[in-house]
């Protein structure tokens, strides 16, 4: 079956290439360099009172044909929606309607002619002038060669990421996706600007990195023989910057993190950090609250509906604590400190955990399988364990030592942002990441590395700072109503396939 659909595919590609031969040998190139588009087809069909019996020029791909002796309708489809073309011998010349006949689905052409409406009332082009502007060689998936029909919906959803520009051709909702996801960046952008914030730039490629817990793409740089890595985050970068004087900073940009890909999670995806000084955590949720409307407002959402919870943007979010979260999702008092009971808390909950787990991983296990899921309304959970956040400050009028003021924020389950009280005493923050180095010794890989150069940049002395790292591919996820990273990523991750390299 399958070499059949190959010997198919061939000589469809063969019939192709002999057609536009046969435009080569009319003296038509089948690939020219321009054409004077005048109108596109929503311009057309929104202005057709004014545009009534007038001559436009529009240009697309032919997505569906049906042709009637010396006459065919046919519908062209250009980067905002399609319009209807209608082509007689008569009306178009000869040579027009010669090259026409030459034309399949998927072809791009030009189409020139005056603006009217069929008996059935469709806005269409009567057209004069038909230019061929790239002869398709090989066809659209699902598509038929039989006149009178248009192509099927590519479906398969591997398929479309693997092949996006087929996607996008035969499925054009999917370009609203990407539309609206334009339209999110720069309203956040616009929203940072305006709040007195400097947009910079930071490297990808650094010599230690920092700023997360994730397993790092590594590189060698062979000019300097040295090994360099992509950044997991760009948190050590920015916060130098701080220390420099810049009072509010923020990236937007690509993070590399060399770990599983599922529905959220994708190795390379788009991070927003930004940076003030003289603020703290509390005003940072204030301020990722008015980012996210804005956000909203752009692309008009007001609501969403995530698994059955309808989600109003404009209510103020809940603020929930971390350990108080675990203390009602296992009905356990939580001891930070307590390695053995939080081990025997994951047994009773059927959670795997590594005979060797620390603390900080014991206690993101719990929150992961027992409480984020559950976190359906926009929620600041607060105050995290100092042992899994080694950049925060420790909790004003908290005598433990062991809660800092950091908080992420869930939405239908899913994590979207991730913000500190920054640690600004240097003392404490070289100890910290000391002992995340002693964790990496053990054998943790996404412990964080340490790195000298940032610790003596922090001893220059860095004003009180806060923090925050929003997922901008979740963000988009949130308000485009998708479910996978995927289908906000125009070229997402696939695994090769056998032949691929």
């Amino acid at each position: 079956m399958a070499a059949e659909k190959e010997q198919s595919l061939t000589q469809i590609i063969q019939f192709r290439k002999e057609k536009a031969a046969k435009l080569q040998e009319m003296g038509i190139n089948p690939y020219p360099y321009v054409y004077d588009r005048t109108h596109r087809s929503t311009e057309i069909i929104e202005g057709f009172d004014k545009l009534k019996g007038k001559t436009v020029s529009a240009a697309g791909r032919i997505v569906s044909l049906r042709r009637m002796g010396k006459a065919a309708f046919f519908h062209i489809q250009d980067d905002v929606g399609k319009i209807q073309c209608y082509i007689k011998r008569d009306n178009a010349g000869e040579q027009s309607y010669e090259v026409f006949k030459l034309l399949d689905m998927g072809d791009i052409v030009g189409a020139k002619g005056k603006v009217f409406t069929t008996r059935t009332g469709e806005i269409s082009i009567d057209v004069s002038e038909l230019v061929v502007l790239a002869k398709s060689i090989r066809p659209l998936p699902g598509g038929k060669e039989k006149e009178g029909e248009t192509y099927h919906a590519f479906a398969d959803k591997e398929q479309r990421y693997r092949h996006r520009h087929l996607d996008l051709v035969v499925n054009p909702e999917v370009r609203d996706v990407f539309r609206k996801r334009a339209q999110i960046i720069t309203a956040v952008r616009a929203f940072l600007d305006q709040s007195g914030f400097l947009e910079v730039e930071t490297p990808v490629l650094q010599p230690i990195y920092g700023g997360a817990f994730a397993r790092p793409f590594k590189t060698q740089h062979h000019a300097l023989d040295s090994t360099l890595y992509l950044r997991i985050a760009d948190e050590l970068f920015l916060k130098r910057l701080i220390i420099g004087g810049f009072d509010r900073v923020y990236e937007m940009a690509k993070d590399f993190r060399n770990e599983g890909m599922d529905k959220t999670h994708n190795p390379e995806f788009t991070m927003l950090e930004y940076y003030a000084a003289y603020v703290d955590y509390n005003f940072l949720m204030d301020f990722t609250e008015e980012l996210i409307r804005a956000a909203a407002e752009a692309v008009d959402v007001k609501t969403v509906e995530i698994d059955g919870t309808s989600i109003d943007f404009s209510k103020p979010y809940r603020r929930a604590g971390y350990v108080e979260l675990l203390e009602e999702a296992t009905g356990e008092k939580i001891v930070l400190s307590d390695e053995g009971k939080l081990t025997k808390i994951c047994k009773k909950h059927g959670i795997d955990a590594e005979k060797d787990a620390h603390v900080g991983a014991l206690l993101e296990l719990l929150m992961k399988n027992l409480v984020e899921p559950k976190l359906q309304e926009p929620t600041f959970v607060i105050d995290y364990p100092k042992a899994i956040s080694p950049l925060a400050k420790l909790k004003r009028d908290d005598d433990s030592g062991e809660i800092v003021e950091r908080f992420e924020l869930f939405i239908g389950g899913r994590e979207l942002a991730n913000s500190f009280t920054e640690l600004t005493d240097p003392v404490d923050q070289r100890e910290r990441l000391m002992a995340q180095a002693e964790l990496r010794q053990k054998g943790d890989e996404e412990a964080q590395a340490f790195d000298e150069d940032f610790v003596r940049a922090v001893e220059v002395g860095m004003p009180p700072t806060g923090g925050v790292g929003l997922g901008v591919d979740r963000l988009v996820m949130l308000l485009t109503d998708q479910t996978s990273i995927r289908d906000v990523l125009l070229f997402p991750a696939m695994r090769t396939l056998p032949g691929d390299d």
